[in-house]
């Protein structure tokens, strides 16, 4: 089988073998994340001047929220391909990618080094990952969730009713 991935073509082949190295790489990402900014960076982030320290706080959050979603991603992946979401609803838009606020250049040059390799990896992880989600969806629009509640009421309630 082969395990490329034609992002350029009409629909991206997204194997096992892919998402199990996207996970791989995901998980170890955020373990060096959490250690760093557990950790080192309280350290490095102590040294920073007030706005630097806001700034290196906010792009903590953006490379947790990246990694989070690109797990929470990649489990859908591995649900499809495990048969336990059937693939057409899988690839809907609510099960796509969640959105990542971009990163400042400005406020994370000004940040330590270590802070900088792991915003720009979980940047880069992001944006590979995101290649792919787009090349797989549906063009389907989303349903409101407030329509989807109504759905489940309907037929849980429409199968009492008589």
């Amino acid at each position: 089988m082969d395990e490329s991935v034609d992002i350029l073509g009409t629909e991206a082949r997204i194997t096992p073998r892919l998402v199990d190295s996207f996970y791989t790489e995901a998980m170890v990402l955020a373990d060096e994340a959490r250690s760093y900014f557990d950790d080192a960076g309280r350290f490095a982030r102590q040294e920073l001047d007030p706005f630097a320290r806001v700034g290196f706080a906010c792009e903590s959050l953006k490379v947790t929220t990246r990694i989070m979603h690109i797990v929470a991603w990649l489990l859908t992946q591995r649900a499809i391909e495990s048969g336990e979401i059937p693939e057409r609803q899988g690839r809907r838009p609510e099960r796509r990618l969640g959105h990542a606020q971009d990163s400042d250049p400005a406020i994370v040059e000004q940040l330590p080094e270590a802070a900088q390799r792991l915003i720009h990896g979980s940047a880069d992880l992001y944006a590979r990952v995101k290649r792919l989600d787009e090349g797989t969806m549906d063009d389907e629009p989303a349903q409101s969730p407030a329509r989807a509640l109504m759905g489940r009421l309907e037929r849980g309630l429409g199968g009492q009713q008589q």
